[in-house]
């Protein structure tokens, strides 16, 4: 009998161990079905099944997994896997985001089917994986499926590989997988038969798989940027075209192919020889490559169009970036040659063959794309209700938030929304109520596209599914309930008039009918958001903003925690408006373009400041519920009753006046500087996440009939607001910025010290001196000697070891360029005057924007210490004295610069763009208010195009901000 038992144990071991060597999904799937046989398991009981598995299995090697996958489980959060006991739950997509998310909710208890409509798993792209990925992937035992996970630097796997790994995971812990299995939409339950009927199926190919009679409560999409599921309105971002190579060839793991060394990352400010070589022997031009060794050989590369319109690659060059790139204008054969080459140049010849791995397509695995263009669902969440069944649908991965290539954040934030995707089923199935769910959701989501490697918790041991266990400044109730009302569908619209919404571009061009709202659309709205307040009678654009008991009424309506309205003094414009200003540009984001007093003046504010003012708070808050509700007044009377006057009837006849700057009062005190600092830091990150949650839609348009010509209802009002701190020149509206209370043109905001044009999130500002400087030179000011003579000594030192170790001349030179980037100049400090000599073409003849914010990153912007080596007895401490440790951490600051050349070239386009915006804008102000002498214009036509100018400039400043934050 023992004999008998020993023999069923180590034959049970053995199949266990052909599973975990499987190097296939249909060949995973298949040992583990003879698994599950042998051992008489139940693959649908699925709360019992790992620990059976677990059981059963007593194999030597299996000890390790189980202890690592008991440790993860053991999380308070999962309570012992009875948090989501009763939730069905269905994963559309086998990708590595659907599969962690499964992992996650098979852990709470969940019963979960993850479909497939793939047998095969064929993706040989390679992730770049961020540190906690790396962590999180060891905690879930992936060495024992891929013993070379991340071995020693490695921080980068196949995507084929990491499938294959969380599937087997998925399987241990109960999950269902289906392959072959392709979700064509979700069926409603049926009319009639109440909460006991059938509840939320799903229609899939082949019709007759049992899946179609399963019924779920939560359904996922994790099937990439094509997501199949309705209800998820998604936008297109699209910067300056940058075309991306991709290219795997075989991998035979030959000596000789394993002795070539992989490319981290090479640019060309860093190894100028290379690409010039490059480029003169094969004609390929590129702006950086970077070549990782894994079940293929990986190559990724930038290249320059005018260099593939050289080699015959693109066959005609076209402005649409959609037409460029299309595959009718891809020679193919010549982009297999050009990817080869320039894989042979960078290896130095020294892999012996070149063959292309196939792709799941049967063809040669190499593609070319615009990686500048990404996509995003505007929500995280949804829920639907129909005949007494609710379904929580959701979207994680791609589908959700398509990944910025340089920075590799596609499998870093996909884990991050798996992980917060399971925290709201958890909600979900304990009965949290929907909308509180949903604004929960959609506050953290709105965290998703500014999480970076950096700015994540440290504590890796610590993260679990809680988003504060991984989020450091977490506001998860930025999202109020009534804001996620429309996310909430309780049957009255059907699926079918919720079709899948195309993808809408909101990129550099963008389109100006997307806008279109006309400013008698905005009077209408402000008179529905303020009525029924005491003191408020919204009339007109001009008069009846004076008080300021309106803007306070606009912000009270959204949120009422702001502002006492009932103790405000109807009498004090000035601090009213004030208020309002201050609370808006700290709360939302919304700059002020006027002063508290200047609405004080005799006639009132100016209209077309009022205009461009309103129209932030309209784009903000025009989807909110509140914008329906109403207030009624003392006599219980429903001001939406009353009849509305028309724009233009009721014109103040304002006359010009004189604008008076604000100023502190003397029992005033300006916020300390670090205050004010996070203050501008916080209203960029706000402004940034609504590029993610709040897309404008076309409005139908408002009859308008033309008037008298009302050029003096435009006065030219100069000083204060009207004149720039700077230059002190006039400063029409559209080109009006603020910051610190001072207004200014673009161009003239600079840094004090080096003169770079600044832009509005990324400067710095002395409230003692009334200056305003880049990050660098602010905190140079306030270095202390003490930390000015330790960079001297580490400066020393890195000279010192230079000079004792057996370095390359291609290492020395790389390591120059990173530590003494910046040419001698008399505006910075000594230290930056070092002796290394420079490249004279390196040089600039002058400042250009953000070149000290780029020198910036490579320092600490608080200390003025180096990132990597802060001093030399940080360097004796963690012994980086060996040339290849010093040069494998230079690595990081490569990645990081090419990604810099990246946003900075987008953010270049921005500006142009607003340039052009401003340009027109003056125009126009420069009519209406008759500085032109033109009378025969349109006023109404005017007006409504200034206006049409203005929401424009509000989107692209509000992915200036977006580009900031990356």
């Amino acid at each position: 009998m023992g004999e008998t038992e020993d023999e069923r144990t180590s034959q049970a071991g053995q199949l266990f161990e052909n599973f975990v060597q499987a190097t296939t999904c249909k060949g995973t799937l298949q040992a583990f079905s003879i698994l599950c046989r042998q051992l008489e398991l139940n693959l649908l009981d699925h709360r019992d099944f790992y620990s059976s598995l677990k059981a059963a299995i007593t194999y030597w090697k299996a000890k390790g997994l189980w202890g690592k996958l008991d440790k993860r489980a053991s999380h308070k959060e999962y309570s012992k896997g009875k948090a989501c006991a009763d939730t069905r739950c269905l994963i559309i997509g086998g990708g590595p985001c659907g599969f962690r998310t499964a992992i996650e909710l098979a852990l709470l208890g969940a019963k979960v089917v993850v479909i497939e409509k793939r047998d095969t798993f064929s993706r040989n792209n390679v992730l770049h994986l961020w540190p906690y990925t790396i962590h999180d992937l060891r905690n879930l035992g992936a060495k024992k499926f891929y013993g070379k996970f991340c071995a020693g630097s490695i921080d980068h796997i196949s995507i084929r590989q990491l499938q294959l790994m969380l599937l087997k995971i998925a399987l241990i812990v109960g999950v269902e997988v289906h392959v072959n299995v392709e979700f064509v939409k979700l069926l409603e339950p049926p009319e009639g038969q109440g909460t006991d009927g059938p509840g939320w199926r799903a229609e899939v190919r082949p019709a007759g798989h049992p899946i179609s009679n399963y019924e779920f409560d939560v359904i996922i999409g994790a099937d990439g940027r094509r997501s199949t599921l309705d209800g998820f309105k998604r936008k297109e971002f699209r910067g300056k075209l940058a075309i991306a190579i991709t290219a795997n060839f075989v991998n035979r793991n030959t000596t000789a192919e394993a002795k070539v060394e992989e490319i981290s990352g090479v640019a060309f400010i860093f190894n100028q020889k290379f690409f010039l070589e490059l480029k003169e022997e094969a004609g390929i031009d590129l702006e950086n490559i970077v070549y990782y060794k894994d079940n293929t050989h990986y190559f990724v590369m930038t290249a320059k169009k005018q260099s593939l319109l050289d080699k015959g690659v693109i066959i005609n060059d076209y402005i649409e970036t959609e037409r460029l790139l299309a595959s009718d204008n891809v020679n193919q054969e010549a982009l297999l040659s050009y990817a080869r080459e320039a894989a042979d140049f960078a290896t130095n010849y020294q892999l012996p063959s070149l063959d292309y791995a196939i792709n799941h397509y049967s063809q040669p695995d190499v593609a070319m794309f615009d990686f500048t263009c990404m996509y995003a669902s505007e929500n995280a969440a949804l829920v639907r209700e129909k005949h007494g069944h609710q379904v929580l649908v959701a979207l994680v991965g791609d589908s959700l938030l398509e990944p910025f290539w340089p920075m590799g954040t596609g499998c870093a934030r996909g884990f991050l929304a798996a992980f917060d995707t399971a925290w709201m089923i958890k909600g979900w199935a304990q009965g949290k109520e929907p909308l509180d769910l949903l604004s929960e959701r959609e506050s953290i989501y709105r965290l998703l596209p500014q999480t970076t490697a950096e700015n994540i918790s440290k504590n890796f041991e610590q993260y679990t599914i809680d988003p504060a266990t991984r989020y450091p400044n977490l506001n998860s109730t930025c999202v109020r309930p009534h804001q996620v009302r429309h996310l909430y569908i309780n049957g009255e619209q059907g699926l079918s008039s919720l079709g899948r919404s195309g993808p809408t571009r909101t990129s550099v061009n963008i389109s100006r009918q997307e806008s279109e709202v006309r400013p008698s659309r905005l009077l209408l709205w402000c008179q529905k958001q303020t009525q029924g307040y005491r003191g408020v009678d919204v009339t007109d654009l001009t008069t009846s903003w004076r008080s300021g008991l309106a803007l306070c009424a606009l912000i009270h309506r959204q949120r009422p925690d702001l502002i006492d309205f009932d103790s405000l003094n109807e009498a004090d414009c000035a601090k009213n408006n004030q208020l309002a200003f201050d609370v808006a540009e700290r709360e939302f984001g919304i700059q002020p373009v006027t002063t508290g007093k200047e609405m004080n003046a005799e006639q009132g504010p100016d209209k077309l400041i009022m205009v461009l003012y309103l129209s932030k708070f309209y784009e903000m808050f025009r989807n909110s519920p509140q914008s329906i509700t109403g207030r009624t007044d003392a006599n219980n009377e429903d001001y939406s009753s009353r009849t509305t006057n028309s724009l233009y009837n009721s014109i103040n006849q304002a006359l010009p006046r004189k604008r008076i700057p604000k100023v502190l009062m003397p029992n005033q005190s300006a916020p300390p500087v670090g205050e004010r600092e996070e203050q501008k830091e916080n209203k960029v990150r706000s402004m940034a996440t609504q590029l993610l949650a709040r897309f404008e839609e076309n409005a139908p348009s408002c009859g308008m009939h033309r008037q008298t010509s009302m050029r003096k209802e435009f006065p030219q009002g100069l000083g204060g607001s009207d004149t720039c701190h700077f230059c002190k020149k006039r400063v029409y509206i559209m080109e009006r910025l603020s910051a610190e209370g001072y207004f200014f043109h673009r161009e003239c905001f600079r840094c004090n010290i080096c003169g770079c044009t600044l832009r509005l999130g990324g400067h710095a500002f002395d409230s003692n001196q009334g200056a305003f400087y880049c990050k660098l030179h602010f905190s140079q000011q306030k270095i202390s000697s003490r930390h000015r003579r330790g960079e001297v000594i580490l400066i020393h030192f890195i000279k010192q070891m230079l000079s004792q170790h057996p370095w390359k001349r291609s290492q020395k030179s790389l390591i120059t360029h990173i530590f003494f980037p910046i040419p001698q100049n008399p505006a910075l400090p000594l230290q930056s005057q070092s002796s290394w000599p420079l490249p004279q073409k390196q040089i600039p003849s002058a400042p250009r924007r953000s070149s000290c914010c780029l020198y910036l990153k490579r320092r600490n912007c608080s200390t003025g210490t180096w990132p990597l080596l802060e001093s030399p007895q940080l360097l004796k401490e963690n012994k980086l004295t060996e040339p290849q440790r010093i040069l494998q951490m230079l690595n990081q600051n490569q990645k990081l610069h090419q990604n810099q050349a990246v946003i900075q070239r987008q953010l270049e386009e921005v500006e142009e763009k607003q340039r052009a915006l401003e340009e027109k804008g003056v125009a126009l102000e420069k009519i209406l208010r008759g500085e032109t002498g033109d009378d025969s214009s349109d006023e109404t036509t005017l007006l409504q195009t200034w206006f049409t100018l203005v929401l424009e400039k509000n989107k692209l400043s509000r992915y200036e901000s977006e580009l900031m934050i990356l």
